[in-house]
């Protein structure tokens, strides 16, 4: 059975086709739009012109999906319209202009498709899951095959360059007042502070993107998903706004980063704040995510997946 999924994020809204059975799920194929919705949120409410973005979007991944015999169509949205004061309004509009019913994803939902997502062929072990995304950011600590702690941050890589960045990369100044914003924030929940983990396990755009950075700027294999935390600090260190950008530092960006190349930073200064809070000198990037703990959670039953 073929199910198509559309995810509207923060930074980007996603569509996907999945073929399902009771053995086993594939990916057959995707296509995205890097918009940053979360830039269109003012003084709390989504503008109508992220609304009309979303909706010309999402029109046409509609279009595309109707020549394809589905079984079913899904769509959910994050951070960039959960958080908006106006999200119940901006969602019917949505819904009303395309004809496509759309679930808003809790943080405390998302933080538990992100663990069903990442353990799902992995079940065994404890470890740390965090999940940067353009909006909020979802932290799951879990062991014994169960979620011992989960949370749901707002704040992503979107949201906080929004706040305290002016120009195209962040300066020193900036990234240390981004530092500072995120290291409030997190000190906040009283429950993070009892946590450590050697190895954190980093899910999303914003892990994906840093690790094919990295990758390029140390020389490591293509396929490496292993950074260290102090090369991720000198990372930040070459690529910020206040030093020259050279025409090296500039193909670096535009073979790894093309379409975050404005959000690499902001969202690495997250990732270091949380690794160093929890005592982690490793992150691993794991291809999962909230979608396919979604399709786990939300159409496996029906189709008997295991």
């Amino acid at each position: 059975m073929l199910h198509g999924i559309i995810d509207i994020g923060s930074s980007t809204i996603r569509m996907a086709i999945y073929f399902m059975d009771e053995n086993h799920m594939e990916m057959l194929m995707k296509k995205k739009h890097t918009i940053g919705l979360a830039a269109y949120v003012e003084n709390g409410c989504m503008t109508q012109a992220g609304i009309d973005k979303t909706v010309e979007i999402v029109e046409e991944f509609k279009e595309f999906l109707s020549h394809f015999p589905l079984t079913s169509v899904h769509a959910f949205t994050t951070a960039a319209l959960r958080n908006a004061k106006n999200s119940k309004e901006a969602v019917e509009d949505i819904e009303r202009r395309t004809g496509i019913p759309i679930r808003v994803i809790s943080g405390d939902e998302e933080a538990y498709l992100d663990y069903v997502g990442a353990v799902h062929n992995h079940p065994a072990g404890e470890g740390l899951l965090i999940d940067i995304g353009g909006g909020s950011t979802e932290i799951v600590a879990f062991g014994d095959g169960d979620i011992r702690f989960k949370t749901s941050l707002p704040m992503g890589s979107l949201s906080l360059r929004s706040e305290f960045v002016k120009g195209f990369l962040p300066t020193g100044r900036e990234c240390l007042s981004m530092r500072k914003a995120a290291e409030e924030r997190i000190n906040r929940v009283a429950e993070l502070h009892s946590i450590s983990s050697p190895l954190i396990i980093g899910m999303g755009g914003t892990f994906k993107s840093a690790c094919a950075l990295y990758n390029l700027l140390y020389h490591k294999d293509r396929n490496n998903t292993l950074m260290d935390r102090t090369l991720l600090e000198k990372m930040v260190t070459i690529f910020r706004g206040d030093h020259p950008l050279t025409e090296e530092k500039s193909i670096l960006l535009m073979k790894a980063v093309p379409d975050r190349m404005h959000t690499i930073l902001s969202g690495l200064t997250i990732a270091l704040v949380l690794s160093g809070h929890f005592h982690a000198g490793r992150i691993a990037y794991s291809d999962t995510g909230v979608r396919e703990g979604y399709i786990y959670s939300e159409i496996g039953p029906k189709v008997g997946l295991k």
